[in-house]
């Protein structure tokens, strides 16, 4: 199975909306998809229209109970698309695995040899802490969406310092697999330099599928369902399918879904 952590320490850049779009658009294109909600606010969960009443096991009883991933697996209403949801106890994630042996990998050990999937995302809260820490540790590889906006660009400098923290410490295998550029609106000028800047810097990490500011993409979650179902022909939409049709062709040939 592939894994792909979705992480970036700043909030409102788009994660949740990503995490749930690309992993519905693989699903669609056949590949069987595990999304895991890592983010204590649960808002993946909800954007895939898991209850809160339905989220008995979930993300924390994972990493803190060391419960089997299988039995905190739930389907989505997304055929092919199954999600591990998370619930409001994993904010206190953070201080109960201080004290636990090997409190970085617990991620890692859950998904160690699971074969029902072809391919995982991982949503990270907004923060560098254990839980994204853990996301990083397990991951093959990270896409990071970067709002278009000039704090965004120096948050990005951070995350790739940790990146580069985890190669070194837990993960040496662990490398971007692509920046993908949100929040996108032609009418602002400072939208298309900090795209340029991105550009110039990272090259062709950076995909060339860009996710515009979208009503339709804002509306989606509170009725629990993806964009891509929601309104599949709407800009936002069809920018996640472009996404993820180059998401495939950066994933490595010998491990792609047949």
């Amino acid at each position: 199975m592939i894994t792909i952590a979705i992480a970036n320490q700043k909030g409102g850049v788009g994660k949740t909306t990503t995490a749930i779009n690309i992993a519905t658009a693989m699903a669609a294109t056949g590949w069987r998809t595990l999304l895991i909600d890592l983010d204590p606010q649960g808002n993946a969960s909800t954007g895939m229209g898991i209850a809160n009443s339905s989220r008995e096991a979930s993300s924390y009883e994972v990493l803190v109970d060391g419960m089997p991933l299988r039995d905190a697996i739930l389907a989505s209403s997304i055929p092919g698309l199954d999600i591990v949801p998370a619930k409001v106890d994993l904010s206190g994630a953070e201080i109960e695995l201080v004290t636990v042996e090997e409190r970085t990998s617990r991620l890692t050990r859950a998904l160690h040899n699971h074969r029902g999937h072809d391919i995982c995302f991982i949503d990270c809260p907004p923060s560098l802490g254990l839980l994204t820490l853990n996301a990083l540790c397990a991951a093959d590889s990270l896409l990071v969406p970067l709002q278009c906006e000039f704090f965004a660009l120096e948050g990005l400098s951070q995350l790739l310092q940790t990146v580069e923290r985890v190669q070194q410490a837990f993960n040496p295998g662990l490398g971007i697999i692509g920046v993908a550029l949100t929040m996108f609106d032609r009418r602002n000028r400072l939208t298309d330099q900090v795209s340029d800047d991105v550009r110039e810097c990272l090259g062709n990490l950076v995909f060339e599928a860009v996710i515009p500011r979208n009503v339709r993409l804002s509306e989606a979650p509170s009725h629990g369902l993806p964009a891509l179902v929601y309104d599949h022909a709407c800009q936002g939409s069809r920018a996640y399918i472009a996404l993820a049709r180059e998401l495939i062709g950066r994933l490595p040939r010998e491990r792609k879904a047949a």
